[in-house]
């Protein structure tokens, strides 16, 4: 079922996940599909700290942090569909697989996360994601991970 919210912001973002600047790195979910699929938004800044060192004449986003913005947009893709007794609670990476990066994501790109449940099953959830800006695909990858109490 489609979301009837055009969009989740920050601040709901921030009651839905425990992660805070720097670490967050999801500024908004433009789609939602409830239990199915999400779209997020990273507005890719200079002023991140990583790219003090990464890399000083050429600035490119790591891509670890691309796939922890796929992990952040699955987690709030698992607590919407979960509801309020989810909030807060930590979304633990179980596995990463077939992560692969295709294009250097730089300062003033805007990446789309899309993200879809493959399957879930008591509070494990596999995912398959990719990170695009401009419509290309910058990296892709399918993890699984556990929710689990504070």
């Amino acid at each position: 079922m489609k979301s009837e919210l055009p969009t989740i912001d920050i601040l709901r973002i921030m009651d839905m996940i425990p992660h805070r600047y720097p670490i967050l790195l999801v500024d908004r979910i433009i789609d939602y599909v409830e239990g199915e699929s999400a779209v997020g938004l990273k507005n890719v800044t200079m002023n991140e700290p990583h790219f003090q060192g990464h890399f000083p004449r050429m600035p490119v986003m790591p891509g670890v942090l691309i796939v922890e913005a796929m992990a952040q947009t699955s987690a709030i893709l698992v607590v919407q569909t979960m509801g309020k007794d989810a909030e807060g609670k930590l979304v633990y990476f179980m596995s990463i697989d077939n992560a692969k990066f295709r294009r250097p994501v730089t300062p003033g790109d805007t990446l789309y996360i899309h993200v879809k449940k493959e399957r879930s099953r008591g509070g494990v959830w596999k995912f398959s994601a990719e990170a695009k800006v401009d419509g290309v695909l910058c990296a892709e990858a399918t993890y699984s991970a556990m929710i689990l109490d504070k």
